[in-house]
């Protein structure tokens, strides 16, 4: 698998991203991930986040969840952030991306697991239980889905629009709906994409989200969605970007359905879609109804 690897050079001095790097390897390709925290505390932290962002979509929670006295684990999924980038669109599939999330928390030996997921974060990450339920005890829900084969009319149209961008400028994207995001910042979603050959990922994942019974991951999510509704044992908060067109308040209240003992949301009125850039005063509010502050 033809792949490339952005510069580390890319990397420095990113605004609020001074995490050190970490790697693991999925066959020939090499996964990033951030690891901070204790390595043996009791509970880790598992961000999932999705496209067209990385990691660095979680620095605002990270330094909360590991100033609590938690590990906190964020990788970036191949084809983002400082994993590599197969060249070919058609690397990337449902089936890749799960497996490569599952051998990664295998790979970790991570265990008590606060699964943190946004966006495609959700739609892989929240299949994950059904592997290995064992291994997760607490949820932190934002704008997602469950894939199950059926899509809103808001998705088709990021799907149209994306499929239209295939230089796609993530830094722009996010500013968008986000007054507050400096350029720097959005400068620093850019980075790890060089020019439109890094840029596979970005284009294959809006075609993967599950169109009909059938499709890849479709039986996954339609099987996550009755494990979360009547075997899910652990704890649940959902923390809800209510200015999101595509995945804001009724479909997230659809999921909450999906979600056995999940508490009543918490509504964060000036979020968007990339609803972690708000993610500092969510976080503490996780940690306390999780009573881990």
């Amino acid at each position: 698998m033809k792949a490339l690897r952005t510069p580390d050079e890319r990397f420095v001095d990113l605004p609020g991203y001074g995490f050190a790097p970490h790697y693991t390897e999925h066959g020939p390709l090499r996964l990033h991930y951030v690891d901070e925290g204790p390595r043996d505390a009791a509970v880790t932290v598992l961000c999932l986040h999705g496209n067209p962002s990385w990691s660095y979509l979680y620095r605002h929670m990270i330094p909360v969840f590991a100033g609590a006295g938690h590990r906190v684990v964020a990788p970036d999924l191949i084809g983002f952030g400082r994993s590599d980038k197969p060249l070919d669109d058609a690397a990337h599939t449902f089936a890749l991306h799960r497996e490569t999330l599952l051998a990664f928390v295998e790979r970790l030996a991570l265990r008590n697991l606060l699964l943190v997921c946004q966006d495609w974060g959700g739609i892989l990450g929240l299949t994950l239980p059904l592997a290995m339920p064992e291994r997760f005890t607490r949820l932190l829900v934002m704008n997602t889905a469950l894939g199950m084969g059926t899509l809103t009319e808001g998705f088709r149209q990021w799907r149209a629009y994306s499929n239209s961008q295939p230089d796609l400028m993530v830094g722009r994207l996010l500013a968008r709906g986000n007054a507050a995001l400096s350029a720097a910042e959005a400068a620093a979603y850019d980075a790890p994409f060089l020019d439109a050959r890094y840029k596979a990922a970005l284009r294959a994942f809006p075609n993967l989200v599950p169109d009909g019974e059938r499709a890849p991951g479709a039986a996954e999510g339609r099987a996550a969605a009755a494990f979360w509704r009547e075997r899910w044992t652990g704890d649940s908060f959902m923390a809800i970007g209510m200015q999101d067109p595509v995945l804001g308040a009724a479909a997230m209240r659809a999921l909450h359905a999906q979600i056995r003992h999940c508490p009543p949301p918490l509504e964060v009125a000036e979020a968007g879609h990339f609803v972690p850039e708000w993610g500092a005063p969510i976080a503490r509010a996780a940690l306390a109804h999780f009573q881990l502050a």
